[in-house]
């Protein structure tokens, strides 16, 4: 991923450009309807999920190479087949189903099952929860493909209507939640919103709605301390309500959300006073969301504190949290690269670079976290055995 600090982007293609317009045209006529500004976070659910329009409603390539981003079941199978380790020790005790939501491209999908079936321990059912038409119609070619035989046990729900039992699996599904964007200021909690001038989207403040400024309260008393003035950063209003909806669905078993993130304290650290959102377009990372609308990615980092305590909330406990990194290797990649020796010498070069991609620090191993939620009488998943970092929530 390149970051794109002096501002150069390359240019959409002509049917992007004009679908991008296309989506500016209609959140324009929200924010007239609204009487001239938007909350930042409607913009953001207009932005990326308008019916048809929005960037995970519509039709554009979102994943690897050709996408926008690349996620760590794209960088490597390895990735599905450590987490399909710990979907067998949780279905050992549960039995039922997988439940993954948000299945992106369907990579992690088809090798968590690979895995699974070379072990025996297929699940009943692999449940695919999918707001997008076409990104269901993508998976189930993805599966189709790949374990053509599989399919009959892989389902999709646009959005889970039954209890069930067994593992709930997340990949970057919680970074694109809509977030609100505020500003600390000495007389009060400012709200961004959007509006419309001469033809451009602009940032501009209004005093935060209630809830805005009860959730910032909130954070400030968690921190013991109020933010400093002009302190901007995010808050994801909606992130209670997806985990209390995945905790009710869930009987018995265990999730495993992944996604890049922190504990509430380095989240809203001095230091981070402008926040975590950023924006991506072929693959080239840089923060301004204004600019083309319904084909760029938004995404802001997640405060696992709140998903913590989400939780908690609703009846699930935290099983464990820590860097993908040490899941991955508590977890049991070392036990998937016992053949690793034997491999051709290009494989070898290929599997190191994937497992660097995945594990180092400066590339996916620290920024991206694991958090498990669990219900039940459930022993904690292996890969939690090391650097558990439950304690720093």
């Amino acid at each position: 991923m390149q970051h794109d600090r002096n501002g150069v982007l390359p240019p959409p293609d002509v049917d992007s450009a004009r679908h991008s317009e296309r989506v500016a045209e209609f959140i324009g006529e929200r924010i007239a309807e609204a009487g001239g500004s938007i909350g930042f976070g409607e913009y953001m659910q207009h932005a990326m999920y308008a019916p048809g329009l929005g960037y995970y409603a519509a039709g554009a390539t979102k994943f690897g190479a050709a996408g926008d981003f690349v996620t760590a079941p794209e960088v490597s199978s390895l990735f599905g087949r450590v987490v399909a380790r710990q979907c067998a020790e949780v279905l050992s005790a549960t039995g039922g189903v997988i439940r993954e939501y948000g299945a992106g491209s369907g990579k992690l999908a088809t090798d968590v099952l690979q895995a699974l079936r070379d072990v025996g321990a297929l699940p009943e059912r692999y449940e695919i929860v999918e707001v997008s038409p076409e990104l269901q119609r993508r998976q189930e070619a993805q599966v189709a493909r790949e374990l053509p035989d599989l399919l009959p046990i892989v389902s999709w729900l646009a959005e889970p209507s039954s209890r069930h039992r067994g593992v709930v699996l997340a990949n970057e599904v919680l970074d694109a939640l809509p977030v609100e964007r505020f500003v600390r200021r000495k007389d009060g909690v400012m709200q961004q919103r959007v509006a419309s001038d001469g033809g451009r989207f602009v940032i501009i403040e209004r005093s935060a709605p209630p809830r805005l400024a009860k959730a910032v309260a909130d954070i400030e008393c968690s921190l013991g301390a109020p933010l400093p003035e002009g302190y901007t950063s995010e808050v994801s209003l909606g992130i209670g309500d997806w985990i209390a909806g995945l905790a009710a669905a869930l009987e018995v078993g265990v999730a495993f959300l992944f996604d890049y993130g922190l504990p509430r304290r380095e989240y809203y650290a001095a230091e981070r006073g402008d926040g975590w959102l950023r924006c991506h377009f072929r693959h080239h990372a840089h923060n301004d969301p204004l600019i083309l609308p319904g084909i760029q990615d938004l995404t802001s980092w997640v405060d696992f504190t709140a998903v913590a305590e989400a939780a908690v909330g609703s009846g699930c406990d935290v099983a464990g949290f820590s860097a993908q990194a040490q899941f991955l290797l508590a977890g049991g990649l070392a036990e998937e690269m016992t053949c690793f020796a034997s491999l051709p010498l290009e494989r070898q070069l290929a599997l190191s670079q994937q497992i660097k991609t995945l594990t180092l620090p400066g590339e996916m191993g620290e920024h991206f976290k694991c958090i498990a939620l669990r219900r039940g009488d459930i022993a904690t998943p292996s890969a939690f055995g090391v650097a558990d970092r439950t304690h720093t929530l």
